[in-house]
């Protein structure tokens, strides 16, 4: 069932490439996230490793269902001797068959133990795929993110072009001083140099990305999207009440289980076992037959017994200790998640709506007007970078945003983290 829900759930996300179109000869394949979950469920060592832990749980549940042995037996006795034992004349042989009756449900209790055992490899075989999905999460919102970088920077770099041109037109005309025109190239090469810098981030993020599934040479572009729609998600009252059906929190009860399991079995060590042997007895000197049998009981097995039992019960104690902590550890980590993207997608919002637009005309205007000769390059320039500058930190608060969505979706473990009338994507039928 997790498998499903963070498949579907770390996005919500659908982040950000600008869309390429190379030919259909040349195009690398399209990795959608979704893509990207599908290999790292079928390759990832860690997930088939767990194949390999239930087969040596389901061999030890085998053993633990298996009853005490049987045990034949031959006894000879008044042979090989001297005097009238001499030989085999006066022997007494034996033969018997002798085993264990288990007492007190030992059988049942290692069964339950074992059995619990496996259960809870399923849920941590879901955490542990769950983990693995948020990572992926975030490894390909790395790429994305790069490639968005790229995409600022790039614009950055056009309108350092035209700023260049225009220092050129200016000091062709005798309007401005050759320092200009020199100032405008190294801001040119500084922003040349950023995307230099970008597109080998973006190669060592998709080599990072890569290496979930074991691909050596990554060889595929990432969907494009837009990384500034952030989705609605639902309250912080909603989103705690998923914590309870989380992988984290369920393997609690598969603990439970095993250490009541456990406190069963030491329980049953206070009852003993009894040892029984029955068989027939050959008088060799005689020629007469006999049975014979035995019944054998440890003494105070009681006693000995209450060590292991205080010491299963208070490890069943404590582990009800470790889920509270467990679960003001989780809460805590929601909480933050859920604030910081609160934050982060009010800053992406008041961004785009109360920033960028006026800095975009401000930085329109200076260049008219520094063509015009009205104000300095210094004013236009400036302009520029507050631009960039204000586009990579409106960037930076979305990435933030999905970082914490990735959280949020790795705690709760649900896709429809959207609120009502949420128009986001986010989730698959």
């Amino acid at each position: 069932m997790w498998l499903r829900l963070a498949a579907v759930a770390a996005f919500a996300i659908a982040p950000c490439a600008q869309a390429q179109a190379p030919s259909p000869e040349t195009s690398p394949e399209t990795l959608a996230l979704d893509d990207a979950f599908a290999r790292v469920a079928r390759a990832h060592p860690d997930l088939r490793l767990f194949g390999a832990q239930t087969e040596v749980l389901l061999a030890e549940r085998d053993q633990a269902a298996l009853k005490p042995a049987l045990r034949a037996g031959l006894e000879v006795e008044n042979a090989l001797g001297t005097g009238a034992a001499r030989g085999f004349d006066q022997a007494e042989i034996t033969l018997s068959l002798a085993g264990v009756l288990e007492r007190g449900g030992k059988l049942d209790a290692r069964r339950a133990l074992a059995q619990g055992r496996i259960d809870a490899l399923s849920v941590q075989r879901e955490a542990q795929r769950l983990d693995l999905l948020a990572e992926t999460a975030r490894r390909y919102l790395a790429v994305a993110g790069t490639q968005a970088q790229a995409d600022i920077t790039r614009l950055d770099i056009e309108q350092r072009r035209r700023t260049v041109d225009a220092a050129r037109r200016r000091l062709q005309a005798g309007a401005s001083p050759e320092s200009v025109l020199l100032t405008a190239q190294a801001a040119l090469a500084k922003a040349e140099l950023a995307l230099e810098r970008t597109v080998q981030q973006e190669q060592a993020a998709m080599q990072h990305l890569a290496a979930l599934w074991g691909q050596r040479d990554p060889d595929f572009r990432l969907a494009p999207s837009d990384p500034l729609r952030l989705p609605e998600i639902a309250g912080l009252d909603t989103l705690t009440g998923h914590l309870e059906r989380t992988p984290e929190l369920a393997r609690f009860a598969d603990a439970q289980r095993i250490g009541e399991a456990r406190v069963r079995l030491a329980r049953s060590a206070a009852t003993p076992d009894l040892d029984w042997q029955l068989g027939v007895r050959r008088l060799q000197e005689s020629g007469d037959t006999a049975l014979v049998g035995s019944l054998s009981l440890p003494l105070g097995g009681t006693r000995r017994a209450q060590p292991e039992i205080r010491a299963a019960e208070a490890a069943l104690a404590a582990l009800e200790i470790e889920r509270e902590s467990q679960d003001v550890a989780l809460y805590s980590t929601l909480v933050d998640a859920h604030g910081r993207y609160r934050v982060a997608q009010l800053e992406v919002r008041r961004t785009a709506s109360d920033v960028l637009p006026p800095l975009a005309h401000a930085e329109r205007a200076a260049e008219r007007a520094y063509r015009a000769g009205a104000v300095s390059y210094l004013e236009w320039a400036q302009l520029q970078s507050e631009r960039t500058a204000t586009q990579r930190q409106q960037l930076d608060a979305a990435l933030e945003a999905r970082r914490a969505l990735i959280e949020i979706q790795r705690l709760t473990g649900q896709p429809f983290v959207a609120g009502p009338g949420a128009s986001e994507q986010g989730t698959v039928p």
